[in-house]
């Protein structure tokens, strides 16, 4: 995907995004297509388009991809938007790792916000995966967590609107899950989307764990698979700032709206 692709001029137009997935079917399809051609560069009997696997984070669920799937499949391609746990990094990927070792041929692999981490953690070392893409989205290198890197740079507030709670563990101990209070959840989490759909949102959010925003990343599979990045330039979760550090070190090919 060049800078001058139609990509661009199609996400120049999109209004202001706080929620990621619910506009960037365009973006995810122009880079599902130059994945296409340049896994037929290698294999030029194969003619498959790969299968999209979308990655929800924090607060949100599978559904949140809707908007996307439907102008995916309307293109032709398989999707599979994966059920993100978010009780911690290492769990987390190793999860999404099953449904990739259930996915024949190439693969473009998008995350939104803590699936950035997710999908950088689980798409090591791995052939079929052709692209990465980062939706507003956290790209840790090795030791670094999505709390550090959400505290990089100022501009966050997700941290005033969160209600703790506590939950199990295995071993006897407990955790800690957070959740965006319903009432200040569409400012803070979906600006741009209607009020009424926001207000659903809210009400079926997941928690994240704190045991997933704060567990370091081990592996980065940024450094050996080409990405992509969609900037949000006024993302109160992570800030657009820190968004564009990662997206730099990363070598990304990058997008702004």
């Amino acid at each position: 995907m060049s800078r001058s692709s139609p990509t661009r001029s199609v996400v120049r137009t999109l209004a202001t995004m706080a929620i990621a997935p619910i506009v960037v079917g365009s973006l995810l399809t122009a880079t599902a297509a130059s994945s296409s051609a340049a896994a037929s560069q290698h294999d030029e009997t194969s003619k498959a388009k790969p299968t999209i696997v979308l990655v929800h984070g924090a607060f949100a669920d599978a559904s949140s991809w809707s908007d996307v799937i439907r102008r995916l499949q309307r293109d032709g391609y398989r999707v599979i938007a994966t059920a993100n746990p978010l009780r911690g990094l290492s769990s987390d990927a190793a999860y999404l790792r099953s449904v990739l070792d259930t996915v024949d041929g190439p693969v473009v692999l998008v995350g939104h916000s803590y699936g950035g981490s997710v999908i950088s953690q689980a798409a090591a070392a791995d052939p079929d995966v052709k692209a990465l893409v980062y939706i507003a989205a956290f790209i840790p290198d090795a030791g670094e967590s999505a709390a550090e890197l959400a505290g990089k740079y100022p501009g966050s507030t997700l941290g005033e609107t969160l209600s703790k709670a506590s939950y199990p563990l295995p071993d006897g101990g407990t955790g800690t899950e957070l959740t965006i209070n319903q009432d200040r959840f569409r400012k803070q989490f979906a600006a741009d989307v209607p009020a009424t759909t926001a207000a659903i949102m809210a009400a079926t959010q997941r928690p994240v764990s704190t045991l997933a925003l704060e567990e370091k990343a081990t592996k980065a599979a940024w450094k050996d698979i080409r990405s992509y990045a969609l900037i949000a330039g006024k993302d109160y979760n992570i800030p657009p700032r820190a968004q564009r550090w990662m997206a730099k070190r990363a070598r990304s090919h990058t997008v702004t709206i």
